[in-house]
C-alpha cells in the first residue's frame, strides 16, 4: 500500500514588518561618510544653495542622492521610493532624504561656482582616501607613475527641450561630460560639462591643471593619457609645465596617411597582448614641443569584417588608399591604424601596450553611466544634469573608496554596477533598536560573506581613526 505523501504547509502572506530594509548595506556608506568626512568636507566653506538654514545643505544633498544611485535608483523619483524605506533611512549617511521636487529646486540653482566646490571637495576627499589605503596598496600606488586619463563621453539625451545639449558627429543629441580620472585607482579627480558639439580642447588645460592638482603628494612623475578629441599641442605644453609628460591619440589627417605610407616594412613589429603591429613614423605636427614622437599600430581588417555603414568607426581607421582597393576587391585585406603622440622614452611597443590600458578609465566611466546613472541626464535643466554629473561621479568614487578601504577589491577587482549593490549595498536585513543601541540582523550568507567582513573592516578603520 503506498503512503500518502506528506501535505506541504501553506505558505500565506503574512502581516508588513516595517523593520525590515533591502538596503542594510548603505550604512557601510555612512561609515565611510564617517570616516573620510564626505558630507562634511562638501559643506565646508560651500557658497548659498538655500535661502533657509533648516533641511539639507549641499553635502547632504549630493550624499543622499549619491546613495540612491549607488541603491540602484537611476532616475530622480526613486528618491521618493527610497524615502519609503522607514527601517533603512536611520542606517543612511543622510537619513533625511530630499523629496525628487526638492532635489530638482535646489539643484536648479547649481552653477559653476558650485561645481567648482564640489570638484575641490572630491580633491580633498581623494587625498584622504589615499592616505587609509592599506599600506600595501597605498605603496603599489606610490611606486608607478600616475596616469591622468582624459576621456569626454557623450550622454544621449532625447527631446530638444534639453538646454545646453547639441547634436554630435553621429547626429544624437547629447550632453558631453570631460572626466579627468587617476587611472591606476579608477578614481574621477576633475570634470567638466559640455554639449554634443563643445570642443573639449580650449578647457583642456584647465581640467589638466585642476586634476593634477587633485593627486595625492608623494607620487611619481604624471602621465596623461588622452583621446584624439583632445589632441593639441597646448595641452602637451600644459602637460610639461606640470611636471607630466604626456601620450594623446592623435586625428587623422592627410599629413598623417602619408607618414604612414613611408614606414618600411622591416620597421614593424609585432604588438604586446594582441594581433597587430607597431612601428614609429616621421610625422612631426607643427607647434609641438621638441621630443614629440608618433607611434603607429595597424591591425589587419578583411573585407568581410568591414561594415557597409559609412559612419562605421572602423572605415576612418584604414587608410583611404586602401580602403578604396579593398572595396574594388582588388585585395583581401586591409589595414586599421591608430596614432599616438608622446614625449616618453622607452621601446614603442611597450609604451603602445601601456596606452591601451585607456580601455580599464572607460570601464570606470563606463560604471558611472551604467552603474551609476550618467547614462541619461533626467532634467531639461542643464543646471540639475550638471548636478547629476557630479552625483555620478561622487558615487563612483564612493563605491571605489568602499571597495578599497574594505579590502572587497582584493581578491576580483573592483566590483561594477551590479556585482556591488549584490554583494554590499542591497543587503536584506531586520533593523531592531537595543540597550540605546541598533542592531542589523543579516543572513548569515551576508554576516559572513563580503558584507561582514567589509563592516568590520570599516569599524576597524573607524576605531583606529579615534573619536
Amino acid at each position: 500500500m503506498a503512503t500518502l505523501a506528506k501535505r506541504k504547509a501553506k505558505v500565506v502572506l503574512g502581516g508588513h514588518d516595517g523593520r525590515i530594509t533591502p538596503r542594510a548595506g548603505l550604512h557601510l556608506v555612512a561609515k565611510l561618510n564617517q570616516l573620510l568626512g564626505i558630507t562634511t568636507t562638501i559643506d565646508c566653506r560651500a557658497p548659498s544653495i538655500k535661502k533657509r538654514r533648516r533641511g539639507l545643505t549641499l553635502g547632504g544633498l549630493m550624499v543622499s542622492m549619491a546613495e540612491t544611485m549607488l541603491a540602484g535608483g537611476d532616475f530622480m523619483c526613486d528618491l521618493d521610493n527610497q524615502r519609503r524605506d522607514a527601517a533603512g533611512l536611520e542606517l543612511r549617511a543622510v537619513p533625511d532624504v530630499p523629496a525628487s521636487t526638492t532635489f530638482i529646486a535646489i539643484a536648479k540653482r547649481f552653477d559653476a561656482t558650485l561645481s567648482a566646490h564640489v570638484e575641490r571637495a572630491n580633491a580633498t576627499l581623494v587625498k584622504k582616501a589615499y592616505a587609509l589605503l592599506p599600506e600595501q596598496r597605498r605603496t603599489e600606488l606610490a611606486q608607478q607613475r600616475p596616469t591622468i586619463d582624459i576621456d569626454p563621453t557623450d550622454t544621449e539625451v532625447y527631446g530638444r527641450r534639453k538646454r545646453g545639449s547639441d547634436y554630435n558627429y553621429q547626429g544624437q543629441r547629447v550632453y558631453r561630460p570631460h572626466p579627468a580620472v587617476w587611472a591606476e585607482p579608477g578614481w574621477a579627480l576633475a570634470a567638466d560639462f559640455g554639449s554634443g558639439r563643445s570642443d573639449p580642447r580650449p578647457q583642456a588645460a584647465a581640467l589638466l591643471e585642476r586634476a593634477h592638482a587633485a593627486l595625492p603628494d608623494g607620487l611619481l612623475r604624471p602621465i596623461v593619457r588622452a583621446d584624439s578629441g583632445f589632441f593639441d599641442h597646448k595641452l602637451a605644453e600644459s602637460a610639461l609645465s606640470l611636471g607630466c609628460d604626456y601620450a594623446i591619440a592623435v586625428k587623422r589627417t592627410d599629413a598623417v596617411w602619408r607618414s604612414e605610407r613611408k614606414v618600411p616594412d622591416d620597421a614593424w613589429r609585432r604588438a604586446k597582448g594582441m594581433d597587430a603591429e607597431v612601428a614609429e613614423c616621421d610625422y612631426s605636427p607643427t607647434g609641438w614641443p621638441d621630443g614629440a614622437r608618433v607611434i603607429c599600430r595597424r591591425v589587419k581588417v578583411y573585407a568581410c569584417d568591414l561594415s557597409a555603414d559609412p559612419r562605421s568607426r572602423r572605415r576612418r581607421t584604414i587608410d583611404p588608399e586602401q580602403l578604396s582597393l579593398l572595396r574594388a576587391g582588388e585585395t583581401a585585406f586591409a589595414y586599421a591604424y591608430s596614432f599616438i603622440i608622446t614625449n616618453l622614452d622607452g621601446d614603442i611597443v611597450d609604451i603602445e601596450a601601456w596606452f591601451r590600458l585607456r580601455a580599464r578609465v572607460e570601464e570606470s566611466i563606463k560604471d558611472s553611466k551604467l552603474g551609476m546613472a550618467m547614462r541619461h541626464m533626467p532634467s531639461g535643466y542643464e543646471a540639475v544634469n550638471l548636478t547629476w554629473m557630479w552625483v555620478a561621479l561622487l558615487a563612483l568614487n564612493i563605491s571605489s573608496w568602499l571597495q578599497a578601504l574594505s579590502g572587497h577589491d582584493k581578491a576580483n577587482g573592483r566590483a561594477h554596477g551590479k556585482r556591488l549593490r549584490r554583494e554590499l549595498i542591497c543587503i536584506a536585513a531586520r533593523v531592531t533598536h537595543h540597550a540605546r543601541r541598533t542592531e542589523i540582523h543579516t543572513s548569515w550568507e551576508d554576516h559572513l560573506g563580503a558584507f561582514g567582513d567589509a563592516w568590520r573592516a570599516l569599524d576597524a578603520l573607524l576605531a583606529a581613526a579615534g573619536p
